[in-house]
């Protein structure tokens, strides 16, 4: 693809935006690489000011209930009303850092893996927001580093389930690849994003951690908001046991914690051990009883999962 002439969609499915919004908007139109679409997928009418997004020339709004929102559903529905060369892939939630995010996306398409292996999409690097907590900006930075790196199926010893990594909050995929492979998985709970490099790295293309595309994306979750977010990570996890099974996350998560508690130690803000602690407990916590989700009565699976209309579709 020739970056001059590649055409690029954004889609980006939203359901209440905030303040973020407006800048996630504001920047996208200040990129070297123009836009040329941004496909909004609204769940439910109410909830934003429909009118003050109407003046942007180059955004379309699809509407959906929230009985219809799912993960890949959604997202396959968004690819299907473009036509470009290249979708991106973000949250409502998701500010480019600066102009170059989509440029610096569209490049790393252009890379080849060890192998020559085509790269069939690029994911950024997510920085933490100005209020982003200390634990949680080590986190982001425990899972995207500053250095970029080309992924494929060969590195699974060494990587292990961070060989599938990747996040939608801000991601570019290949229009052809995207087509050919089938798009995500039609019905998730979670992780379509890494059930679908999972996918495209077993027919022999490879990921690309593009570090240089940037977004300020970041979260302070309560120990609860953790607890529900691992929950359904698992469930993910348990319902696609051919991506998942024999490469276990819980390893990679041990490290995470290991290094955090190291970091903390080390800033004097030892203090904050507790707090890592706890949190990790409640992680750990969901993401058990997110693998044993079958064997729950439904009811506790619904007050479990932080996304409780999921289940309204699915039987347990």
């Amino acid at each position: 693809m020739d970056e001059i002439k590649t055409k690029v969609d954004v889609i980006i499915p939203v359901y209440r935006p905030d303040k973020r919004f407006a800048r996630l908007l504001a920047m996208l139109a200040k990129q070297t690489h123009p836009v040329n679409r941004i496909i909004l997928m609204k769940t439910e009418r109410g909830g934003w000011n429909e009118a003050s997004y109407r003046q942007i020339p180059n955004l379309e709004i699809h509407y959906l209930t929230k009985e219809e929102f799912d993960h890949g559903g959604t997202r396959n529905l968004g690819a299907g009303y473009s036509d470009a060369d290249v979708m991106v892939f973000m949250t409502d939630d998701a500010v480019p850092q600066d102009n170059r995010l989509i440029g610096q996306l569209t490049a790393a398409l252009e890379q080849r893996g060890p192998k020559r292996e085509m790269v069939a999409a690029a994911y950024a690097r997510q920085l933490p927001a100005g209020d982003c907590r200390a634990i949680e900006r080590y986190t982001r930075n425990f899972n995207y580093p500053d250095k970029s790196r080309i992924k494929t199926i060969d590195d699974l010893p060494e990587l292990g389930i961070k060989t599938y990594f990747a996040s939608n909050v801000c991601c570019a995929y290949r229009r052809d690849v995207f087509e050919k492979q089938g798009g995500f998985a039609g019905r998730t709970i979670f992780n379509e994003d890494m059930l679908y490099m999972a996918k495209v790295m077993k027919a022999g293309y490879a990921v690309a951690y593009a570090a240089d595309a940037r977004v300020i994306h970041s979260h302070n979750l309560t120990f609860m908001q953790q607890f529900r977010r691992n929950f359904d990570l698992a469930v993910s996890q348990a319902e696609h046991p051919e991506v998942f099974a024999g490469v276990p996350s819980e390893g990679e998560g041990i490290r995470m914690v290991k290094q955090t508690a190291g970091w903390l130690i080390k800033t004097g803000r030892g203090y904050l051990l507790p707090a890592l602690i706890a949190g990790s407990g409640f992680k750990f916590l969901g993401y058990r009883l997110g693998k044993l989700y079958r064997f729950l009565p439904r009811q506790v699976v619904i007050r479990c999962s932080a996304s409780p209309d999921y289940w309204s579709k699915r039987n347990i």
